[in-house]
């Protein structure tokens, strides 16, 4: 029999198109020879609306937006009741609300299987400051950086510059700590420029982490798995713009990827047994792009996690893994799988408890 699959996509957070975007590539991938697809679409305003099953891939964003018109408002309340209940949710969120562990633990309570990073790793994977500091904890090398929030820069803004301008040396990128997708980011090259990209950053999250600029390469290597994840070639970006911002990843196409990145064996080895590390300090499991520097000294660096990376075909995410012989819609079937593994787990403890 088809296993009923929840596509769940939209979302409230300032990457809902980007979720669109994914939801749409899903579509196109998955067997509906396997898989009843269950479309449920969370608008702009937090509202959840699930539709009919589709019984093809959609072809273009508005189809899929359009399809949820006669979906009913709120029809999450029916699968908390049991109603219409999918055997798996795949969750294609973006940004807060989405992967930072919030509609993660929704899906634990209703104690449905769902694809990707569970609670905690969402959680903290979101938050680029206790990123950093569970990195350190493991003894991964990373930039230097200064965090603080938004009332702690309103009361003694002075403070703040003074102290990022003792630690970090121009330039430093200025980052909300619980966006991705590089929302709200800048580069900041002197005292001003530094005010300014702080009163930018603070528009979007009311805690902000300030990391040292480095020259570097920038290189990522996806990793696939639960408790004994795997590491796909690696993939350089070599954006035109300044730096890999928003428009660069999704809007003008300016942007060069090599796969595989041409690195030395030595730091191809020391970068995955980082990424490996930095996923399991974490505790994620299904899928995690972490993403690093590599200096001209080969001296590598890790930048962040990120634990629902771009998932279009175009994504660097699953390109890495097409170039290592796994390809789109074979990837999407092995996170259904290893969603399913994980949840099983679950439930052996729990008739262990009982």
């Amino acid at each position: 029999m088809k296993k009923k699959l929840g596509l769940v996509y939209g979302g409230k957070s300032a990457e809902h198109e980007v979720s669109l975007s994914t939801a749409t590539a899903v579509t196109n991938a998955i067997d509906f020879g396997k898989y009843e697809v269950i479309p449920i679409y969370i608008t702009y305003e937090g509202e959840w609306r699930k539709g009919e099953p589709l019984v093809a891939p959609v072809e273009s964003i508005e189809q899929l937006r359009l399809a949820q018109d006669g979906g009913k408002p709120d029809s999450i309340h029916d699968f908390l009741n049991g109603n219409g209940m999918p055997d798996i949710i795949l969750p294609l969120l973006h940004g807060t609300n989405g992967e930072d562990g919030t509609v993660q633990g929704l899906f634990e309570v209703m104690n449905i299987p769902y694809a990707g990073n569970g609670v905690l790793s969402s959680s903290a994977g979101m938050d680029k400051v206790i990123m950093k500091q569970l990195f350190s904890h493991v003894g991964l090398k990373q930039v230097p950086y200064v965090h603080f929030i938004r009332t702690q820069w309103k009361k003694d803004q002075q403070h703040w510059v003074e102290k990022m301008e003792k630690e970090l040396v121009f330039p430093v990128f200025v980052k909300p700590a619980n966006l991705g997708s590089s929302v709200g980011i800048s580069k900041a090259t002197d005292h001003d420029s530094l005010i300014r990209a702080v009163e930018f950053a603070l528009k979007f999250d009311r805690k902000i982490i300030v990391e040292q600029g480095v020259s570097a390469r920038e290189v990522e290597v996806g990793v696939l798995g639960n408790d004994d994840p795997v590491c796909s070639v690696l993939g350089e970006i070599k954006p035109v713009a300044a730096f890999y911002d928003y428009e660069a990843k999704y809007q003008d196409g300016n942007t060069e990827l090599l796969i595989p990145a041409p690195v030395s064996e030595e730091v191809e080895t020391t970068l995955k047994e980082m990424a490996l590390r930095a996923f399991k300090v974490l505790d994620c499991a299904g899928l995690v792009r972490a993403d690093f520097f590599v200096t001209d000294q080969d001296e590598v660096l890790i930048n962040e996690i990120n634990t629902m990376p771009g998932f279009t075909p175009t994504s660097m995410y699953p390109l890495l893994w097409q170039n290592t012989g796994l390809s789109y819609p074979e990837l999407i079937d092995k996170l259904i799988e290893l969603a399913f593994e994980r949840h099983e787990e679950k439930k052996q403890i729990q008739y262990k408890m009982d």
